[in-house]
């Protein structure tokens, strides 16, 4: 599986020769797995149509900051937008105007508009004639990008389209990916892992209609497993009930009902990940007898024999191995007093705090404010923020 699996990829294509090259590479990514959104500047459309990137990438390719259609206004093309939704950026050809308008912050087109928006990993492709690209001035440009943390992809030896033969080809597309494979590769923290999470609510069936319940929505247990898949993770999320689904590709969706059901895809692959983050809220009782057909309105109120359904956490904590274990707890009172108690009673190596005493605390909302236990005794408390963010914070902690 390419760590490219389900990575957004920008890739930005100036107006060199190499251009011609850019469909195959295109074809490369998306076979990869990545998801393909194509930025040209307009010197590039005489090299390669936008017909052509866009039928490969299966997204509309864009080189101008506005996009006329018949008979309608101008629709804005938002670089900002573009920028945040890339993983990563990738400019290919990258040509000696490109790199110095990178190097300098000029903005002239729509894809250095989406560069000098971007926050994600950038690799530069050069490509230009031998003497071009050897000229101190377009060196000192490849030097100072590098020096912004950017990965150059160095240009290679071969025949130019001057008809002379030296260094400045672009680098062939299938050793482009191989290249921002293994960069990639060096930097996600979770590639190579296998991440458990479980979210959302369990219903404990009282009838064919009825259920014991809770309000949980999963959204902090879908937020961590977006966060990991998206460090590199391959994961497994066993969800309970919810309307959320997962987004990324590195997420295999394990879908359960009860407690029981969860126990069950718990522990058929739990002896085989490295990380395991019990976020579902599981029921603590069910019914000890499952009525075969609805209960009617009109008979006497039942009385409801509950039984403790298994504790999925506990016994997480008692076959851990070489897992990091980490629950959650969600308090009223004396809360890191009980949340820390619960740490060690089930043998986590982590726990992480909800207060239902916090207004912004509690099921179904965006946002959540928790506070993160190490086993050995650090506490970290986090302001609110959205759960995506909290997912973030979470590995971190993790990761520390």
């Amino acid at each position: 599986m390419s760590i490219l699996r389900g990575k957004n990829v920008l890739l930005g294509i100036s107006g060199g020769i190499a251009a011609y090259k850019t469909p195959l590479l295109v074809r490369a990514l998306v076979k990869a797995g990545a998801e393909v959104k194509v930025v040209m500047t307009p010197a590039a459309e005489d090299f390669v149509t936008p017909l052509t990137l866009s039928t490969l990438s299966n997204n509309p390719v864009v080189a101008q900051f506005t996009t006329q259609k018949d008979g309608e206004y101008p629709e804005w093309n938002n670089h900002v937008d573009l920028a945040l939704w890339a993983d990563l950026m990738l400019i290919a050809p990258a040509t000696s105007n490109t790199l110095s308008a990178m190097a300098h912050a000029r903005c002239n087109n729509l894809l250095l508009a989406c560069y000098l928006s971007s926050n994600c990993p950038v690799f530069v492709a050069p490509a230009m004639d031998l003497d071009m690209y050897a000229h101190p001035a377009n060196q000192r440009n490849l030097a100072q990008l590098e020096a912004f943390g950017h990965h150059i992809l160095p240009a290679q030896e071969g025949f130019l389209a001057s008809g002379l033969e030296g260094k400045g080809r672009m680098m062939e597309p299938e050793d482009i990916l191989v290249q921002v494979e293994k960069t990639l590769q060096k930097t996600a923290p979770l590639y190579g892992k296998k991440v458990l999470i479980t979210a959302g609510p369990t219903y404990e069936a009282i009838d064919p209609v009825r259920f014991i319940g809770n309000h949980s929505s999963g959204k902090m247990g879908y937020a961590l497993a977006e966060t990991a898949a998206h460090k590199g993770a391959e994961v497994l999320l066993v969800s309970g009930p919810t309307a959320l689904t997962a987004k990324h590709s590195n997420i295999t969706v394990i879908p359960v009902v009860s407690a029981q059901e969860m126990y069950s895809a718990v522990f058929e692959v739990y002896a085989t990940v490295d990380i395991a983050i019990a976020a579902a809220a599981v029921a603590d009782f069910s019914p000890t007898q499952v009525a075969a057909q609805k209960i009617k309105k009109t008979a006497a109120i039942p009385v409801i024999e509950l039984q403790p359904t298994k504790d999925i956490l506990a016994q997480m904590g008692e076959e851990k191995n070489k897992q990091y274990l980490l629950g959650f707890a969600l308090e009223t009172e004396n809360e890191l007093e009980n949340a820390t108690e619960k740490c060690r009673r089930k043998k986590l190596d982590g726990i992480v705090l909800n207060s239902l005493n916090d207004p912004h605390d509690g099921f179904g909302g965006d946002q959540n404010k928790v506070t993160f236990i190490h086993a050995e005794g650090d506490i970290v408390h986090f302001d609110l923020k959205s759960k995506a963010a909290v997912a973030q914070d979470i590995f971190d902690q993790i990761l520390r």
